[in-house]
């Protein structure tokens, strides 16, 4: 699914994407809507629950976070609390890439992907 991950690209099932991108469960990809953390927090590199209840159209199991190439982007605790009872991980992005691939296998897992720092 996830074929490529380099700074400022991800590649899903042969298409590129130049932006933050969420891939859920059915395999559906979306722009991330980052905007909603950066008008909070200044930033998006915090994932306020806010942008995160975006995200929770399906049910999943696991929460990959693909925290961008050097780990800039974090769950900030309130949103680890919104998804309580579902397992998170959260690593740099071409780590989190493979750890989804493998993971969506067996599991319903949701992706949210930085792609830049």
């Amino acid at each position: 699914m996830i074929d490529k991950v380099e700074f400022g690209r991800i590649s899903v099932n042969g298409k590129e994407y130049s932006h933050d991108i969420v891939i859920y469960p059915s395999g559906k990809v979306e722009r991330r809507k980052k905007g909603i953390s950066k008008e909070k927090h200044g930033t998006s590199h915090k994932l306020d629950p806010e942008e995160l209840k975006e995200y929770l159209k399906e049910d999943f199991e696991v929460l990959v976070v693909g925290t961008g190439i050097y780990g800039m982007l974090s769950l900030l605790p309130e949103s680890k609390k919104l998804i309580e009872g579902k397992e998170v991980i959260e690593k740099p992005t071409p780590e989190a890439a493979k750890v989804f691939k493998e993971l969506r296998k067996k599991r319903k897992t949701l992706g949210i992907f930085h792609i830049t720092c």
